[in-house]
């Protein structure tokens, strides 16, 4: 059982971006992050309920798919959630619709718990007001020996990558510069010690980093 992180950041390390507006609230460069993962087939079929076959294949797939492999529960941020954006609304049930991807436990941390969300297909979200590693031993323990993945944001992962937390970091680097926004790596100078370090490129352009104890 690990803990993994599953992260898109740009050349120069940047996790989020700056640009969103109430017009388009996630961004233009939100969209050019993630170009990749959201062409996949993978995606397309666990996100966006695609059936046709539709998406893309190869390396940039292949690291989609195994990010989703073997996940018996998430913890996750209550930004990442939408709480940030929807803080009073009851009736939020977050981003994904009514068959989130996750298909099995997700706890939120909040400083504002309310009550647990479960659908159809399997996926529950729990809201806890407790400290990261308490929330990842509940994980664990939901989690019937399969892995936790740690779903972001990238604050919350930052704080468990300095904690020593994370036993499996990857990131997908996006060939574009943004210059704003949180960078994943400030204050991890020397993250690489303890890992082993691979890489794969994609024809996409998108360079494949793989952080593993």
């Amino acid at each position: 059982m690990t803990v993994r992180v599953d992260l898109n950041v740009s050349v120069d390390g940047y996790a989020t971006t700056t640009d969103q507006t109430p017009q388009d609230p996630v961004g233009a460069d939100w969209m050019r992050l993630v170009e990749h993962y959201t062409a996949t087939r993978t995606f397309r079929e666990r996100v966006l309920h695609a059936t046709d076959g539709s998406g893309t294949t190869g390396v940039d797939d292949d690291h989609v798919r195994e990010s989703l492999r073997g996940v018996g529960a998430h913890v996750m941020g209550a930004g990442m959630f939408g709480l940030h954006t929807f803080p009073d609304d009851p009736d939020w049930t977050g981003w994904w619709g009514d068959e989130p991807p996750f298909g099995g436990p997700v706890l939120v941390l909040t400083h504002a718990p309310r009550p647990t969300l479960e659908f159809e297909n399997g996926t529950t979200f729990t809201f806890l007001d407790a400290p990261l590693a308490e929330a990842l031993d509940r994980a664990r323990d939901v989690a019937d020996g399969a892995d936790v993945r740690l779903s972001g944001g990238v604050s919350l992962v930052r704080e468990a990558l300095a904690a020593g937390l994370v036993d499996r970091l990857h990131v997908a680097v996006t060939p574009i510069l943004l210059g704003r926004g949180t960078n994943l790596w400030e204050g991890l100078r020397g993250l690489e010690d303890g890992y082993e370090v691979t890489a794969e490129a994609a024809p996409s352009g998108v360079l494949h980093l793989t952080f593993a104890r």
